[in-house]
């Protein structure tokens, strides 16, 4: 179905319009935003995006809708795992908890220009040459793949994306609020926040890469793929500072999305050889295959992300690995005084990591052994105990 003009345009105008009411009312302020600010707007978001896709089924049709749906709940997925990323860029550059908002407003503003290019791209490629879906359906399989690997979800190839950023963009130690550039014996320099931005920049490129061929995957109109794409995008920032302290918890969800991808990298294969025109396959005559529908697609997607989440949350090993990587995040942010300034909020992260602390002292003597093990993460404990108690010596009337 065609998209008449004026559709496009008040869809991209709605966009924009969300991403500077955004920036004016929540991010140009620097502002570490609570858990109930992030609730609410989080779920406005995904509001906006079910309330944007009902109008579709209704005005598009259950073919349109369901192609929506299907795309929203794909790129919303991949969207959560990248936050995975985000937070490993962000620790490693160290960014002050206020700051992060802006430093997400930007990826993800980034994110929807580079993959609007890739949407148009993708798109132009595929109306003039049919075979560009085995390509998509290996590059997804590929990457299922990847994702299977023990360590997939590590950061090797964001640590080539930090280290080319603080080489060929050196900068000053210290941040000064949220400014890109400061002054520094005399001389105007880039900030830690200006290499940041650019670390989460390319790391989005990276991952358009595996994000537009999935759900060119599930469907091939342009519009549905460009609002999709967008609405998953859209609330992003709020998700993250929600779901933070659940992130490490997911310890399935790489395994969830390379069933996902996998699924679809077979789907868009399949497609590929019902369109065959390549000489070499079937003397480039269409090979009868069984397509997969929209609707199964659907129901698979939304059936592996249930299982993946339920698995991840009620497994002993989730909530093991939870409570280990979130009191070293904890500790690690307690430490850095620059991390947090407001005494409110660093008591927050704290009480946090005191909590984590217990969860440690219930979990199975298996897991307890790993912990004493390791030296450095139980000194780092010890550190952030001793500063809390130094705070609370150094405060008036102690």
């Amino acid at each position: 179905m065609e998209v008449p003009f004026y559709v496009w345009t008040a869809t991209v105008i709605g966009i924009v319009g969300l991403l500077l009411f955004d920036f004016f009312f929540h991010v140009r302020k620097a502002h570490t935003p609570t858990l109930r600010e992030s609730a609410i707007w989080s779920s406005i978001y995904v509001g906006i995006a079910l309330v944007f896709g009902i109008g579709v089924l209704l005005f598009g049709g259950p073919t349109m809708g369901t192609e929506y749906f299907a795309g929203y709940v794909t790129e919303k997925a991949l969207s959560v795992d990248n936050l995975f990323v985000f937070l490993i860029i962000m620790s490693s550059f160290k960014v002050p908890r206020a700051d992060q908002q802006k430093v997400l407003l930007f990826g993800i503003v980034f994110s929807l220009i580079a993959r609007t290019g890739f949407i148009f791209l993708g798109a132009a490629l595929i109306n003039s040459f049919a075979w560009v879906f085995y390509i998509f359906g290996l590059i997804l399989l590929i990457t299922a793949g990847n994702l299977l690997k023990p360590g997939g979800h590590d950061d090797d190839g964001d640590s080539l994306v930090i280290r080319l950023a603080r080489r060929f963009l050196p900068a000053s130690e210290h941040y000064d609020g949220d400014k890109l550039f400061t002054m520094e014996n005399g001389k105007r320099v880039l900030t830690p926040m200006l290499l940041v931005m650019v670390a989460i920049g390319a790391t989005d490129i990276l991952f358009a890469l595996d994000s537009i061929p999935a759900i060119f995957g599930l469907t091939q109109n342009t519009f549905i793929v460009f609002t999709a794409t967008a609405f998953s995008l859209m609330g992003l920032r709020q998700l993250f500072f929600l779901i933070d302290g659940l992130l490490d918890r997911l310890i399935y969800l790489s395994y969830g999305l390379a069933v996902i991808l996998g699924f679809i990298g077979v789907k868009l294969i399949l497609h590929a050889l019902h369109e065959n025109n390549l000489p070499f396959i079937n003397n480039g005559e269409h090979v009868e295959v069984v397509e997969i529908s929209t609707g199964l697609s659907l129901s698979v997607i939304l059936g592996v992300l249930v299982v993946t989440v339920l698995a991840s949350v009620l497994s002993p090993k989730g909530r093991a690995k939870n409570a280990i990587s979130g009191a070293k995040r904890h500790a690690a942010e307690y430490l850095d005084l620059t991390y947090e300034t407001d005494i409110s909020e660093r008591e927050k992260i704290y009480a946090r990591l005191c909590a984590e602390e217990r969860d440690l002292r219930t979990l199975p003597e298996k897991f307890k052994r790993l912990i004493r093990n390791e030296t450095e993460f139980m000194e780092m404990i010890r550190k952030a105990h001793a500063e809390h108690d130094a705070a609370l010596e150094r405060e008036p009337g102690r």
